[in-house]
């Protein structure tokens, strides 16, 4: 079965700095992410103000189910609390993998 690709943008909150960022950003990764039946792994991507994080899924049940438990956890709601999302949930990119190389 071919992976799931999710990348939803955002921007840090004014004030936010990079490390501080990123430091709760691992510790969301590590309390939460990682922890997902169907994880493979994310990578934060920036361009200019504007991050991406492409996360990649096992499986489209996956992505779903990690979704569903996101706002139950309190590294996800630090993590939220640092950034403004650009568009809504459902506008977040979805992409199938269909061939690497």
């Amino acid at each position: 079965m071919p992976h799931i690709l999710e990348m939803p943008a955002f921007m840090l909150k004014n004030g936010v700095s990079e490390s501080d960022f990123l430091r709760v950003h691992d510790k969301w990764n590590r309390e939460f992410m990682s922890k997902q039946d169907g994880y493979v792994s994310h990578t934060l991507i920036r361009n200019g103000d504007t991050w991406f994080d492409l996360a990649i899924w096992d499986s489209m049940e996956a992505k779903e189910k990690a979704f569903k438990d996101i706002y139950e956890n309190a590294a996800t709601t630090e993590y939220i609390s640092l950034i403004d999302s650009i568009g809504t949930d459902e506008e977040i990119p979805i992409f199938t993998v269909v061939k690497t190389y």
